[in-house]
Formats: C-alpha cells, sequence, structure tokens
C-alpha cells in the first residue's frame, strides 16, 4: 500500500507540475514566436493607415459580406467598405435567409453603391454555404471575407492582397480584428485578449509556419486554393477553423496580416461570450476530430505540431477539472489542501510566476499592439483591465473548452451548422 501511495503521490505531483507549466511554457513560446514575427514583418514597416510599398499590381477584389438579421449593422458596413482606398472591387452580399430587413435595405443600398450586388437565399443556409455561393458568383480570384457588423479600415484590401501576388502558395490570409465595443469590464478585457492572447498567438503561430485559424470576421482567400479543397464545410461549426486545416493540409500557406484591421462588435454579457467561446471550442475539437487520420500522411507533418498543441491544450482543460473537483473533495472530508496523499494544494511561488509571466506577457502584446490603435483609444489604457483577465477568462475557457469538445463528439454526423442570432455587445467607436 505504502508503494501504491508513493507512485499515486509522484503521478499526482507530476500532473500538477504539469498544469502549472504548460501555460507558462507556452506563454514564453508566444512571446518569443510573436518577437520573432515583429521583428521580421513589423518592426520600421510602414503604419497601417498607409498603403503596402511593395504592391506589384492591383487586380480586381470581390469583397464577400455574408448577413443574417444585419439590419442593425448593414448599412455603416456597405459604407465603410465603399470608401476603401483599393481601387478595383466588388462587393457581394450574401443575405442568408434573415428574418427581419436585411434584405431591403441592402437592395435599397444597391441604388446608392453600384459596385454592390445582392444574392438572396431564401432560407437560412449557414454562413459556409453563404461564402460558398458568394465565391461561385464572385469575379475574382481574390475573396475578401468579412462580418456583416465588421468595419474595414481602407487601407485592409491592399495588405492583404500583397501576400497573394507575392506568393502564389498563399491560401488565405487573416486580418488584425479590432474591439469596437469596450464600454463594460468584459468587452474592455477583450482588447487585451485580442491583442495579448489571439494576436500573440497568430504572430508566433505565423513565425513557426502553422495557423490554427484564420479570423472568421476579416480573411482574404485565393479562389483557386478554395476550389482545390472543396471551399468551405457547412456542416462544421465553425467555417474559419475549418477552412484553415483544409488549405494547410493540401499544401497550402496561410499569411497573417496585422495591419489589416477590421473593427468588429464583440459579446459583452457572460451568457453571450459563454455561447461564443463554446462555439468555438466546439468548432476546434470537431476539426482535431475530422483531420485525425489525415495528419498520418507525410505531407501533413507541418500540422503536427499544431495538433499537438492544441491535443494537449484540451487534455489540460480536463485536468483542470478533474483536480478542482480531488481539491474540493480533499477539503470537504481532510480540512485542507492536501488531500489524501498529502499533497498541498495551495498556491506557490509557481503560482506567482505565472501571474508575473501573464502580466509580462499582456505588456509585451500591447506594446506591439498599440501601433493599431486609434490614439483616443491606446491599448495601454486597457493593461490595468488585464488584471482581471486569469479570473474572467482561464475559468470560462476551461469550461467552455470541456463543454464545446463534448458537444462536438456527440455531435450528429453531417449536420448542417446554421446562423444562430449573437450577442454583438454595445457599439462604443
Amino acid at each position: 500500500m505504502q508503494e501504491v501511495g508513493r507512485f499515486c503521490l509522484g503521478a499526482t505531483s507530476s500532473i500538477d507540475e504539469f498544469i502549472y507549466a504548460y501555460p507558462l511554457f507556452m506563454a514564453y513560446i508566444w512571446m518569443l514566436g510573436a518577437l520573432i514575427f515583429y521583428f521580421r514583418f513589423e518592426f520600421k514597416q510602414p503604419h497601417h493607415a498607409e498603403q503596402p510599398l511593395a504592391l506589384l499590381e492591383q487586380p480586381l477584389v470581390s469583397i464577400l459580406v455574408p448577413c443574417y438579421n444585419e439590419s442593425e449593422n448593414i448599412r455603416e458596413t456597405i459604407a465603410v467598405l465603399a470608401e476603401q482606398d483599393y481601387p478595383y472591387f466588388e462587393i457581394i452580399a450574401i443575405n442568408d435567409g434573415s428574418k427581419d430587413n436585411t434584405l431591403a435595405i441592402l437592395n435599397e443600398l444597391t441604388e446608392q453603391y453600384p459596385m454592390l450586388r445582392v444574392v438572396n437565399l431564401h432560407t437560412n443556409q449557414g454562413k459556409a454555404m453563404g461564402l460558398r455561393t458568394g465565391a461561385l458568383l464572385a469575379n475574382s480570384e481574390y475573396l475578401v471575407c468579412i462580418d456583416g457588423d465588421a468595419l474595414l479600415e481602407p487601407c485592409a484590401i491592399g495588405w492583404m492582397v500583397r501576400h497573394f501576388i507575392n506568393n502564389p502558395r498563399v491560401g488565405a490570409v487573416t486580418g488584425n480584428p479590432r474591439i469596437r465595443n469596450r464600454s463594460t469590464l468584459l468587452g474592455r478585457i477583450q482588447v487585451g485578449e485580442f491583442s495579448a492572447i489571439i494576436g500573440m498567438i497568430k504572430r508566433a503561430q505565423r513565425s513557426y509556419g502553422r495557423v490554427f485559424t484564420v479570423s472568421g470576421v476579416i480573411a482574404a482567400f485565393r479562389k483557386s486554393a478554395l476550389h482545390d479543397v472543396g471551399y468551405w464545410s457547412n456542416d462544421m461549426v465553425t467555417e474559419d477553423i475549418d477552412i484553415s486545416w483544409k488549405l494547410q493540409l493540401a499544401g497550402w500557406t496561410i499569411y497573417f496580416e496585422p495591419r489589416a484591421l477590421c473593427w468588429v462588435l464583440m459579446p459583452e454579457t457572460l451568457s453571450g461570450l459563454w455561447r461564443q467561446r463554446v462555439r468555438w471550442a466546439q468548432g476546434g475539437a470537431e476539426v482535431l476530430l475530422r483531420y485525425f487520420k489525415a495528419l498520418f500522411n507525410w505531407s501533413a507533418r507541418g500540422m503536427w505540431l499544431l495538433y499537438l498543441e492544441c491535443l494537449v491544450s484540451t487534455t489540460w482543460a480536463y485536468l483542470i477539472l478533474f483536480y478542482s473537483v480531488f481539491a474540493c473533495f480533499s477539503h470537504v472530508f481532510f480540512g485542507d489542501m492536501r488531500g489524501p496523499l498529502g499533497y498541498d494544494w495551495s498556491p506557490g511561488w509557481t503560482t506567482t510566476l505565472l501571474s508575473l509571466t501573464c502580466m509580462v506577457q499582456f505588456a509585451l502584446s500591447l506594446l506591439i499592439d498599440s501601433r493599431y490603435e486609434i490614439p483616443s483609444h491606446s491599448a495601454a489604457r486597457y493593461y490595468y483591465w488585464m488584471i482581471w483577465y486569469p479570473i474572467a477568462y482561464w475559468l470560462i475557457n476551461v469550461a467552455t473548452t470541456i463543454t464545446g469538445s463534448i458537444k462536438a463528439v456527440t455531435k450528429k454526423r453531417g449536420q448542417r451548422a446554421v446562423w444562430v442570432t449573437l450577442d454583438r455587445g454595445l457599439r462604443n467607436k
């Protein structure tokens, strides 16, 4: 029994060390990768408000705007698109069975903006089908896809198109979404999150060669690359994650362009945030399940580390759940946090190190991202709110990862993913 106890104690200690070490290790991996990206592609480079210097040609670009119940936002979105600095573009708005007056507004806008075409799907077919329809009707090889509530920066198209022109193996370019609504605590925290976590991870992943996902709200695609992989999948809950893996498994490259800014609305209620993050987690889990067999091909070796990191991240979330339940059990039945094996669960120097690393990561990412904020919304002013990040997000991310993975496993195979009503928070530009 003593040997069994020692074995269990050793195993528990190892798992506990992994729980603390994993986020610490990944934070430094992300920071290193982000710094590499910054000094290679951003340091001493033109500002985002300027057109790229090395744009050899300016081909026609088709802007796809899938819409579902966007009556409150679509006028502003189309108006901003019409003011793009890029000289040759068309706008294709796809109304996907909206239940409000989105279609009527779009038809009205065609009289005001001659570059706008409207496609109407009578029933809700889902964002993937809307994008596929728009892509098939587009006159251009290059497609820029944004959401119906997003505001695209005037120079964004040029920054994305240059990658397609300079490298024929680029299948997609993901842009840099920026938070518009910042009037609540959740809104302010998400400003830091998109810089400290999402922006930093995309920079690091691009430095290491593969990107987990393009941004669903702002991304550009090469039409021939989409055709090569069969376009977006109708049965995946997050079409952006799925198309990213399809393209890269087929040998196409995805770039991250931080100067391609797009101002977006994000949830500012806990219920809205929960639904969004569960959907993201479910989409990631669906990708891990669907493309597991494809990774056995030698040509897919570039995706192995990315797949492993996603798998380890999911495992980490389940271990957090297990340890949380175990700690509560120990506290109730043993009166302290040591548990039946005598292991000390109380915070120590590792917790302090993790917290300091977290704040360093936030500071570094906000410093890098500050050039993409408008003066009145300086990123530095949101550093204070990132103190709440571990409380507000680490716990909810663990919960959504577990919930999303369970939903992915139990989801009915072949079920079409359709639009749902989203929480877009309070607009505050």
